[in-house]
């Protein structure tokens, strides 16, 4: 059985500069970029979207009759909800980057990114026993908590991983591995991935050993994503 799930990220909840941590609606040009996007979404049997202001709006714009999905809500950043990305690294530098590098790490007295990628990868499990295609509007940090589980990475690789907003990013489970796939074919650059699980019982959230693969069939431009050990490189395709 094939099981299909693409996700769609709104822009915002990064921790960049300019930034705010919380919940905000998006801009009128943001919104008007959803709207632009309607005609390239995929076919899918049910749309779900995290339960934030944001990921509603996001979600009405693209005209997504989205169901609220309790389990898509994004990272709990506790005492930090409201405060600006510049302040919380002025007033506590120590702490904004242990929450950077250590994925245990939670000194906002929120989540850390451990267990929000555990809380991500045990929703993807329950959808995973569903058929058909499922297209979910979340932000980015549960698109990179997916991606953790699907490729089955060291949650440490969780900041590396690079979420566009409203570019799909799909995953699709069959025959034991998980494709990856970026983009779709409004857009230019299509990226795969495939993860070959060496032993397809430790698939579950687990830092297992596995090849990290490009697929087949696609661009030719040099792409880098993360390694295990945390460093970068680039690869080319075949």
């Amino acid at each position: 059985m094939t099981i299909r799930l693409t996700f769609l990220s709104t822009s915002g909840g990064e921790p960049t500069p300019g930034a705010r941590f919380g919940d905000a609606p998006p801009t009128e040009r943001e919104l008007g970029e959803a709207r632009a996007a309607r005609a390239d979404l995929p076919p899918h049997t049910r749309a779900v979207r995290a339960p934030s202001l944001r990921c509603r709006l996001t979600a009405e714009a693209l005209g997504l009759a989205a169901a609220d999905e309790p389990a898509l809500r994004d990272l709990d950043v506790g005492a930090w909800q409201g405060r600006t990305v510049e302040e919380v690294a002025a007033t506590d530098p120590h702490a904004f980057n242990a929450w950077l590098t250590d994925p245990d790490a939670a000194p906002h007295g929120g989540e850390s990114v451990r267990r929000f990628c555990r809380r991500t990868a045990n929703w993807l499990d329950a959808v995973a026993d569903e058929p058909g295609h499922v297209l979910a509007v979340t932000g980015p940090a549960v698109v990179r908590a997916a991606l953790v589980h699907a490729l089955s990475v060291p949650a440490r690789a969780f900041w590396r991983l690079d979420v566009p907003p409203l570019s799909p990013v799909s995953l699709t489970w069959q025959r034991g591995h998980w494709d990856v796939s970026v983009g779709s074919a409004a857009f230019e650059a299509t990226r795969r991935f495939t993860v070959i699980h060496r032993n397809p019982r430790l698939h579950a959230g687990r830092e297992a050993a596995h090849a990290f693969v490009p697929s087949a069939g696609t661009c030719d431009d040099p792409l880098r994503y993360p390694r295990v050990d945390g460093a970068d490189y680039a690869t080319t395709r075949p």
